[in-house]
């Protein structure tokens, strides 16, 4: 298998990450909406907790449309996948240094980590895109964090939209490639 035919069954089985998209931009979704109208705490352990559950709800995501939610056995990209994967649990301790010194550098802190996480997905995927949601989660992070850190849950907004954003383009992408 090619390096081209293994991104390509990487974009093919995951709509080039609309299911993860999905999740986790809801994911987000909920943590910011509890960080802005109820508890920091459960805030962080909503998206910290959750966030252990995206690549399982976009996999149910891929069931319930139909579709396998797995990559062949031959795929080289399956290791590369789950090296990237743990990049994020294995980060975590510096996003809680972040927000020990100051909590609201909680959301900008992951939005930095998260955004770094996409960015070996250019490859995976072999698409460019990844570097533009990554490189747009990092520059907001560090903005947020430098410039706008006095409430809380702006990150974890900004960075639901932008998750959510990049799902709702990846989904309508894939129905035009379908098509075409």
């Amino acid at each position: 298998m090619t390096i081209e035919e293994a991104q390509r069954e990487v974009r093919t089985v995951f709509l080039g990450g609309f299911p993860g998209g999905i999740s986790s931009g809801l994911i987000w979704l909920a943590s910011a909406a509890a960080g802005t109208w109820g508890s920091k705490r459960v805030a962080i352990l909503i998206l910290v907790l959750g966030g252990a559950l995206i690549f399982p709800i976009a996999q149910l995501i891929l069931r319930l449309m139909g579709r396998r939610a797995t990559l062949s056995p031959g795929n080289p990209m399956d290791q590369l996948a789950m090296q990237v994967v743990f990049t994020i649990p294995l980060t975590l301790p510096v996003v809680g240094a972040a927000a020990l010194y100051r909590l609201n550098w909680f959301y900008p802190a992951l939005l930095i980590v998260v955004g770094a996480h996409y960015l070996p997905f250019c490859f995976l995927y072999g698409m460019r895109v990844f570097a533009v949601l990554g490189g747009l989660m990092i520059v907001g992070g560090l903005a947020i964090g430098l410039y706008a850190s006095s409430w809380f849950a702006l990150g974890g907004w900004i960075g639901a939209a932008m998750l959510l954003s990049y799902a709702a383009w990846a989904f309508v992408a894939l129905g035009r490639a379908r098509t075409s």
